[in-house]
């Protein structure tokens, strides 16, 4: 989508802070406030990874940080870079995360542990460094990315729904502390999206096709169909809007029923 074309959201001039940057979903975030006008900082783990991120989107609106949201130095750094670079922040996406799946009764703590620490743990240390500038700026937003995972147990996955579920009750909690400094928090959680964490899912056709078939939409979800509800979450277009969850998942959280047998009825 064209710049003029996302004009109507009003984010030109503004700050937004990615993280999990070089991902799918963060990736496409990046990209949609860049397209709106805003001035992104993507924070990513690995020197690597970063490198490529400033070759890539290189430019005086763009900055990718080396981060490692588990850590408060590490994001107390992110933030001075981020101050010094732009002024501060006035949106903040948490998207960072990871995966240790496993049988919840066999889990080695340590990957309990490792899973919370990025999906959760990181959400709130991020956001109490980029909140804090928000506020000294008149306000902002903060986007949460979760999973339909939160309300929909996903077996065999360990910490992932536990965690996700959590992200979604702190952006609730978030809500109501930060209102009188004018930030809002809100939830995106996604449901089955193809990005290069998922893309092992779907190397085998029949199984991308047997997935497609369980969303009411029939299709996989992109990463752009997340971006674009961060993007008006976290822009003045959602002024009244904070504390809730918008879920992007093609009506897939809405077919439980539709699996239940009811005699006389085919569908």
């Amino acid at each position: 989508m064209s710049g003029a074309a996302m004009s109507w959201l009003e984010l030109a001039g503004k700050v937004a802070v990615v993280t999990g940057g070089g991902g799918g979903i963060g990736r496409a975030c990046l990209e949609s406030f860049l397209a709106a006008g805003c001035a992104v900082a993507a924070l990513d783990l690995g020197a690597e990874g970063v490198a490529a991120l400033n070759e890539r989107y290189a430019g005086e609106r763009f900055l990718a940080i080396d981060c490692d949201v588990t850590s408060p130095d590490s994001l107390a750094a992110a933030g001075n870079a981020v101050a010094e670079r732009f002024g501060g922040a006035d949106i903040l996406v948490n998207n960072a995360g990871i995966l240790r799946p496993g049988p919840l009764t066999d889990l080695p703590l340590a990957d309990w542990k490792a899973m919370l620490a990025v999906n959760l743990d990181g959400v709130l240390l991020t956001t109490q460094v980029f909140a804090r500038q928000m506020a000294a700026r008149g306000g902002g937003a903060v986007v949460h990315v979760s999973s339909i995972s939160a309300s929909n147990p996903q077996p065999f996955s360990g910490a992932y729904s536990a965690g996700k579920a959590a992200v979604s009750m702190l952006s609730r909690q978030l809500a109501y502390e930060m209102a009188p400094r004018g930030i809002r928090s809100n939830v995106v959680s996604p449901g089955l999206v193809l990005t290069p964490l998922s893309a092992a899912f779907y190397k085998d056709p029949a199984v991308h096709e047997a997935r497609e078939k369980h969303v009411p939409l029939g299709r996989i979800g992109d990463p752009r169909d997340m971006a674009d509800t961060v993007t008006y979450l976290a822009s003045p277009r959602a002024a009244y809007v904070t504390g809730q969850e918008i879920v992007v998942d093609g009506g897939l959280s809405q077919t439980v029923m539709a699996n239940v047998p009811r005699p006389g009825y085919s569908g």
